[in-house]
């Protein structure tokens, strides 16, 4: 296994393995579903270094569940692996678990790609539902934002941001809310030069 010289970007992937390899050895397993920007590098999205590993949900017999609070197991495991690898606390955290609550886009799970760290198996949210999450983000923190930088990566087609955008009023209804996704929309439409 590669050692902590690696690319800084690669630093988390590293510790999702050293976190599942914990877990395994503690007779502990969890199942995870990611987003964000450590989910674009299991997907090879992007190559950026990201502080943190941003959990969606956890998988309970099949189930979405919310990933807050993180089971005590995960947690404490998390810490160590924190702690032996100078990574941030929380870097493993149930932010974006919130998004559960207004439900998911329709056949997210399908789009998910898996990876099994021994204890840990992880979920990568799928490129569709990353459009819908980035573009929900970019609205809230702007054109400038890391957000809206992933979003571009991802070459949304015309249609693929609409349905991001219908989402997404699911999400928010309010009426400025709804002015600037629209704005948003236009922009990222002619930035991929489809407009």
């Amino acid at each position: 296994m590669p050692t902590m010289t690696a690319q800084p970007a690669h630093q988390l992937l590293l510790a999702l393995q050293a976190l599942g390899g914990l877990l395994e050895h503690r007779g502990e397993r969890f199942e995870v579903m990611v987003c964000g920007g450590a989910g674009l590098l299991l997907l090879g999205v992007l190559d950026r270094p990201t502080q943190d590993v941003d959990l969606l949900a956890l998988l309970e017999e099949g189930e979405v569940v919310s990933a807050a609070p993180l089971p005590i197991a995960l947690a404490s495991c998390a810490e160590e692996i924190a702690l032996d690898r100078g990574l941030p606390e929380g870097w493993l955290n149930p932010g974006p678990t919130s998004l559960l609550d207004l439900g998911l886009p329709e056949g997210f799970f399908h789009r998910c790609q898996r990876w099994d760290y021994g204890g840990l198996v992880v979920h990568a949210v799928g490129r569709l539902e990353q459009i819908h999450f980035k573009l929900y983000a970019a609205v809230d923190q702007g054109p400038e934002s890391k957000h809206a930088s992933d979003l571009k990566l991802l070459c949304p087609s015309v249609e693929e941001l609409q349905k991001a955008a219908t989402w997404c009023r699911l999400q928010d209804a309010s009426d400025t809310f709804a002015k600037h996704l629209d704005q948003a929309v236009t922009w990222f439409t002619q930035e991929q030069g489809h407009a």
